[in-house]
C-alpha cells in the first residue's frame, strides 16, 4: 500500500516564499495572454514585486505580503490608467466601427427619391436611409452628417 504524506500537500500562508509569488506572477501573465482584458498583467507585476521583496526580506509575514500585493496592485493599475489617459492608443483606422462616419463628404447618387425629407441611397453594398431636401432618384448628393442610422445629405 502506498502512503501519501498529506501533511506535505497542505498549504500554510506562513510557508509562502518568493517562488510562490513568482509562480503566481507567471500564472497571472499567462491568464493575461489568454483573456481579452488588459488587467491581469498588472496583478502579475504586483505579484512579481512581492516575490522580489520577499527574496530580499525573507522574514516578511504573510499578512504583510498580501498587504504589499494589494498596494502594488493598486499602484500598478493606477500607473497603467494614467499612462493610458495621457497617451491614448492611436488607431490607423479610427472610423472602423463607425461605418456611417466613413461616408461623410462622399458624393453619391440617390437610388430612391427624397420625398418628405426621406429617401434611400446605395453606398458600397448597403442601402441607407437618407434625409435632406427633395430630390429625384439619380440625383448626386453629398453626405454631410448622420443622425442615428440616417445619412444627412445635401444637393451637389
Amino acid at each position: 500500500m502506498i502512503h501519501i504524506p498529506w501533511e506535505m500537500l497542505t498549504f500554510s500562508w506562513d510557508q509562502m516564499n518568493h517562488w510562490h509569488w513568482g509562480i503566481v506572477a507567471v500564472l497571472l501573465v499567462i491568464l493575461e495572454v489568454v483573456s481579452p482584458a488588459f488587467f491581469f498583467l498588472w496583478l502579475g507585476v504586483a505579484a512579481g514585486l512581492v516575490g522580489g521583496l520577499l527574496f530580499l526580506f525573507p522574514d516578511l509575514g504573510w499578512k504583510a505580503q498580501w498587504l504589499f500585493f494589494s498596494g502594488f496592485s493598486l499602484v500598478s493599475l493606477g500607473v497603467w490608467h494614467l499612462l493610458l489617459k495621457h497617451r491614448p492608443t492611436l488607431s490607423t483606422r479610427p472610423l472602423l466601427n463607425r461605418r456611417s462616419s466613413q461616408y461623410v463628404d462622399r458624393i453619391l447618387i440617390l437610388s430612391a427619391p427624397i420625398q418628405g425629407g426621406v429617401g434611400r441611397i446605395w453606398v458600397d453594398d448597403t442601402s441607407w436611409k437618407v434625409s435632406g431636401p427633395e430630390a429625384d432618384a439619380g440625383t448626386r448628393v453629398r453626405v454631410v452628417g448622420m443622425e442615428g442610422n440616417t445619412l444627412q445629405v445635401e444637393l451637389v
